[in-house]
């Protein structure tokens, strides 16, 4: 009764703590439409920022942290029914928060260096120019490659797997599983976007939006059943 308390909870906290620091970020760093602009205004405007957009980015970096033991709850709670495909879907929803915390943990710890230099008068051009590669390197591998097309692919197939283990078992109303596929399937489609999928990208937003919200809803239908 305490662990499917706990994962309730935890189900509620992590996307409200989640979306909370995303909607600052975009009030005040205009992220993440702010990369699409050059890597130096990015990073003039991380420095503008200041100590509180650094300890935004932690903030948000944290919250990323938080959902790595989700899915080991969620699992514990349909114990001892856990059908097998949610043990392979717990490795994989484990694997998702550690994917979007190495795409994030960058902002917090790397870019205020890499912004400190950029921005610092007495830096040459070839140290800007070195401080904007190593951005874009981090961007592209950490960011691109690991947090977001990885990190996408890896949330989706959890879901998917999650949904699937309600509908077998029933340990909520099976709706729930069914209503969780949808969202699960939008986050799929932004790995797309780097293939020239504009849309993609949107697809994602919208669907990650619907996909904290099912969250939520599965965390209150557990503390209520």
């Amino acid at each position: 009764m305490i662990m499917v308390i706990l994962t309730g909870l935890l189900l509620i906290i992590v996307p409200i703590a989640f979306n909370i620091t995303f909607f600052l970020l975009q009030r005040t760093f205009e992220y993440p439409d702010i990369l699409r602009q050059p890597t130096e205004a990015i990073l003039r405007r991380f420095k503008e920022g200041g100590p509180s957009l650094r300890r935004l980015w932690y903030a948000f970096t944290f919250s990323a942290i938080l959902f790595i033991p989700v899915p080991i709850m969620v699992q514990q709670v349909f114990e001892p029914d856990a059908p097998w495909f949610l043990v392979i879907g717990t490795v994989i929803g484990v694997l998702a928060g550690v994917f979007q915390v190495l795409g994030l943990i960058r902002w917090p710890f790397l870019v205020p260096s890499l912004a400190d230099i950029y921005t610092n008068s007495s830096s040459s051009q070839a140290t800007r120019d070195s401080a904007a590669v190593t951005f874009m390197a981090f961007h592209r591998y950490a960011g691109v490659a690991i947090g977001e097309h990885l990190g996408y692919l890896f949330t989706s197939l959890w879901t998917i797997l999650l949904c699937f283990a309600i509908i077998q078992t029933g340990i909520v109303s099976p709706l729930i599983g069914w209503l969780g596929i949808i969202p699960a399937v939008g986050i799929l489609a932004g790995v797309l976007e780097e293939a020239g999928f504009k849309t993609a990208g949107a697809i994602n937003a919208i669907s990650y939006i619907l996909w904290s919200v099912w969250l939520v809803s599965f965390g209150i239908v557990l503390l209520l059943r």
